[in-house]
């Protein structure tokens, strides 16, 4: 048989796991006993695997997610207040698909921006385009896209992906540019995409930090009355695993 042309023509035809895989069985000795149905499946088994693979790497490379985090790692046992239960409903993701917002508040270094990149990462894998942004660097790019010309661009992409992450919202108080690409952002959103905010400030202050009463209404209609709220407790994580380290 002539392997080397047969791989060729499968990689010029774009299937490089077909070749891949075609490569392998010809040296497997025991695939000789294979059918040509069954080495067919397995052909095609590798070329589907490869695929999703490329696609989930693209996503993931897309999403730009802060920590590698996965759903997997979680730790129920950790004193923060995390209802397993619940929890486990808001990874099946359907509130993404609603689509709903999930707003993960607590104090500082309670996981929550682990567990939006957790959560980021298993939408990623079900096949949802994801986007990640910390709020203080994505007020800042937008300015720098206003000022250059690629702020309908930047826009663009923030309101078409499925998956949102807002993360570290109410650092600082907003001001009115800020105010402003915030209501922009969560109407292009409102019944179109899902969007997970994290942070620190608890939501009874979110309208003193938006500011402006009308605008700060305005997008707050937006974003709480259809989105889940787990609340988180207990003291920084990571002061725990410093300790444990030095221990």
């Amino acid at each position: 048989m002539l392997i080397h042309p047969t791989v060729d023509q499968l990689t010029s035809l774009g299937l490089a796991g077909m070749a891949r895989a075609f490569a392998e069985l010809e040296a497997n000795p025991g695939a000789a006993q294979l059918s040509h149905a069954e080495w067919l499946a397995l052909l095609l088994e590798r070329e589907a695997t490869e695929r999703s693979n490329r696609r989930l790497t693209a996503r993931l490379r897309h999403a730009r997610l802060r920590q590698r985090a996965v759903i997997e790692d979680i730790d129920y046992r950790a004193p923060r207040g995390l209802d397993r239960a619940l929890f486990q409903k808001i990874i099946a993701g359907d509130w993404i698909d609603a689509p709903h917002n999930l707003i993960i508040e607590g104090p500082t270094g309670v996981g929550k921006s682990w567990l939006a990149c957790a959560l980021a990462n298993k939408a990623c894998r079900d096949n949802r385009s994801v986007l990640y942004q910390r709020v203080p660097k994505l007020f800042a790019d937008l300015a720098l896209a206003r000022a250059d010309g690629r702020y309908p661009r930047l826009m663009k992409r923030l309101g078409r992906v499925k998956l949102l992450i807002l993360d570290d919202w109410g650092l600082e108080p907003f001001g009115p540019e800020q105010r402003r690409d915030l209501l922009e952002i969560v109407e292009e959103r409102y019944g179109r995409g899902a969007t997970i905010i994290t942070s620190q400030i608890p939501l009874d202050r979110w309208h003193d930090v938006i500011g402006e009463p009308t605008l700060a209404d305005a997008i707050l209609d937006r974003i709480v009355h259809n989105a889940h709220r787990p609340k988180l407790k207990g003291d920084s994580l990571r002061k725990k695993l410093a300790a444990d380290a030095k221990a």
